[in-house]
């Protein structure tokens, strides 16, 4: 579409913290991780479309990307990356953050938080504690524990059961050579890292108004 390609090109595909903080005002950032690690701190303006959602957000962001340059942030910039590929894919342009939440949190630039958010903004952002996990410590646990009760098992009561372990070390092993990770994407589906009808909604309306 023109009118993305237009908007967008300023920005590139890619667009390091310091890029993304000088700019902020002028773009339209979507941050694509989970409710969970959204409430735990995100780019000050920043809406949450989980990246599962993004489909169901489409014309929002189409809309969005033709009036503002569109960043899509996440943790670390995979998920992000995933999610420009994935609007791409339906002629929308938009860049990633490099580093993500991550980059932008060492660089020692303030995170808003939904408790910090006042006025009319407040009852638009996802009600969850700011104490949920990030993704990647959920995959941390699950991956830490799975190991373990897979060797546990596996010496005191079958030798099979030492196949778990290894099966999630091949599992990260892949993850890390593709940067993609099949763990994240089922942990997602919990009820405590999916939105609520209500939440993303809020989210959709906030893309219009942007």
């Amino acid at each position: 579409m023109s009118t993305n390609t237009n908007t967008n090109a300023g920005i590139g595909a890619r667009l390091d913290v310091d890029g993304a903080y000088a700019r902020l005002s002028e773009l339209a950032v979507v941050d694509v991780r989970t409710p969970g690690e959204y409430a735990a701190g995100h780019l000050p303006g920043a809406v949450n479309v989980p990246l599962d959602q993004l489909r169901r957000a489409l014309p929002e962001l189409t809309g969005a990307a033709g009036r503002r340059p569109l960043l899509m942030v996440c943790a670390s910039g995979a998920r992000s990356e995933r999610a420009c590929a994935a609007l791409a894919r339906h002629g929308v342009r938009a860049a990633t953050l490099v580093g993500g939440t991550s980059a932008w949190a060492e660089r020692g630039l303030a995170l808003e938080h939904p408790e910090s958010v006042s006025g009319a903004e407040a009852g638009t952002v996802c009600a969850v504690p700011r104490r949920a996990w990030a993704m990647d410590r959920q995959v941390r646990l699950t991956a830490g524990t799975l190991v373990l009760t897979g060797v546990g098992l596996g010496a005191l009561v079958h030798p099979a059961w030492l196949l778990l372990a290894g099966g999630v070390a091949g599992g990260l092993v892949f993850s890390a050579l593709t940067n993609t990770c099949g763990m994240a994407a089922v942990l997602a589906k919990l009820p405590h890292n999916r939105p609520a009808p209500a939440d993303l909604t809020a989210s959709l309306e906030r893309l219009r108004a942007l």
